[in-house]
């Protein structure tokens, strides 16, 4: 047998910190696109309505059946990864990325319309457990919280792009129903401007190297020490041999390891899938899908609906930011408890409001006043307390609480069921809306927010500071 090669240059070196994060950068470029291939309907969603002539229920489906391909594709994602590499599962996620923006602004009908949602929703899967893989493999130890964190800060910074990139074609065009560039409906344009980020995914992917974990489990030792010598450094040689050593001794995890000696999950994963489904039944996606709905519901025009989704964006990055750099030092309880609180509050206030909205003649409710003023403030304080709490938290503990054995599996199941829960919420609020009004949906998001604090108080166990071996 022909032993590996091991020139001199990589047995030590010295790694460049720009480099790790220029390929960190191109990872978290999947989760740039999961944030705005979820939230760029939401400009187009009573012009998606219009043009297909749907009913409520058939239009919540158009906005939410992309996430059951999400859920499938963030289960499906670590086989692909394992089987292909890394680096090429972020290839074909470009492509699916692509293809389905250019589909969905050529729709034949909205069936079709779902069917590229749908190969886009696999893409946004994919890309969720993708990205967090890879840059947590090509990193060095005393940077990978922070590279790590790139992840959801690419996430909310593409929900905010796709926001402001409504906002803009709407101010042009008057409206998306309205005829923008070439004569073609501004609707679509929202959709296409996602191609641009897609394609620049795709080629970064094909730049950057692969994982270096996965070269040694395919045997490519030499090419692993390459990657090594550039972003870790060091006695290279010895970590090819401890990732080695590591894969050799590693057991593959099967939903059969999720199941306890009495028949049912272990107790672990059903606290994650309860930390996935309240991430979800808070109702933020509400807020990111069909914020502009609600704006046009309670009386603001298109345009200033839109200019208030941009500016729930900015709130979403900046109390995102706050979360990275607090989570290490106040833990991650204390954080989801104070979320729980102030969600509730700001949930509630708006709960009542809606309900005490008057209503004009065409049977719409109408916030006027210090009622408008107070509900777009509460709204914004909502998505801070989400936004330093349930949103970047769930993530990290979802990445903390569960043991090696089952680590993999696990994190697969709890990803699938929050898009699932996502549907759940995404689907059910037209006809919410359509049948009992924005006060009685919001009475029930805060009861999931109410709830929320119990679960974690009773069930949530502190990770911080623990080592992984240690869960």
């Amino acid at each position: 047998m022909t032993s590996q090669p091991q020139p001199e240059n990589l047995v030590t070196s010295n790694p460049s910190t720009t480099f790790v994060i220029l390929i960190a950068g191109v990872a978290a470029l999947g989760g740039f696109l999961f944030g705005f291939d979820t939230a760029v309907i939401n400009g187009a969603v009573i012009a998606l309505q219009n043009f297909f002539n749907a009913t409520s229920l058939q239009i919540g489906l158009a906005v939410s059946l992309a996430l059951l391909g999400s859920a499938v594709g963030a289960f499906l994602a670590g086989s692909i990864a394992d089987r292909y590499g890394r680096s090429k599962a972020m290839i074909v996620a470009s492509l699916m990325f692509t293809l389905s923006a250019i589909g969905s602004g050529v729709p034949l009908n909205l069936w079709v319309f779902i069917g590229w949602r749908l190969l886009g929703g696999f893409a946004v899967g994919v890309a969720s457990v993708i990205a967090p893989a890879y840059i947590a493999e090509i990193s060095p130890a005393h940077l990978r919280g922070r590279l790590g964190s790139l992840q959801q800060l690419a996430i909310v910074t593409g929900i905010f792009m796709a926001l402001l990139t409504n906002f803009l074609i709407v101010s042009f065009s008057g409206s998306a129903d309205n005829p923008f560039l070439f004569g073609l409906d501004a609707w679509r344009w929202m959709f296409w401007a996602e191609i641009i980020p897609a394609v620049l995914y795709g080629v970064g992917a094909l730049k950057i190297p692969e994982s270096p974990r996965y070269l040694v489990a395919q045997g490519q030792e030499a090419e692993a020490a390459t990657v090594l010598e550039k972003v870790i450094g060091g006695d290279v040689q010895a970590k090819i041999t401890e990732i080695r050593s590591t894969i050799r001794r590693e057991h593959k995890s099967q939903l059969s390891d999720l199941i306890s000696r009495g028949g049912g999950l272990i107790s672990i994963v059903w606290i994650g899938i309860g930390l996935s489904v309240f991430q979800q039944f808070v109702g933020i996606n509400v807020i990111f899908y069909y914020s502009s709905v609600l704006w046009r519901s309670v009386g603001f025009t298109e345009a200033d609906s839109l200019s208030i989704t941009v500016i729930t964006g900015v709130t979403n990055i900046i109390t995102t930011l706050v979360a990275i750099a607090f989570i290490d030092k106040f833990g991650r309880k204390p954080l989801l408890l104070l979320g729980s609180v102030g969600m509730t509050i700001t949930l509630g206030t708006m709960a009542v409001l809606f309900s005490n909205a008057t209503v004009n003649a065409s049977g719409e409710p109408t916030l006027t006043g210090l009622a408008g003023i107070a509900a777009l403030i509460a709204a914004n304080l909502y998505v801070f307390c989400y936004g330093f709490s349930w949103g970047p938290v769930v993530w990290v503990m979802l990445g903390e609480m569960f043991n090696n054995q089952i680590r993999g599996i696990a994190l697969a199941v709890a990803a699938s069921v929050q898009w699932v829960a996502n549907f759940m919420i995404s689907t059910t609020f037209p006809p919410l809306l359509a049948q009992f009004g924005l006060g009685t949906a919001y009475g029930l998001y805060t009861t999931a927010a109410a709830i929320s604090f119990f679960f974690v108080w009773f069930f949530i166990r502190e990770t911080k500071g623990l080592e992984l071996e240690q869960m």
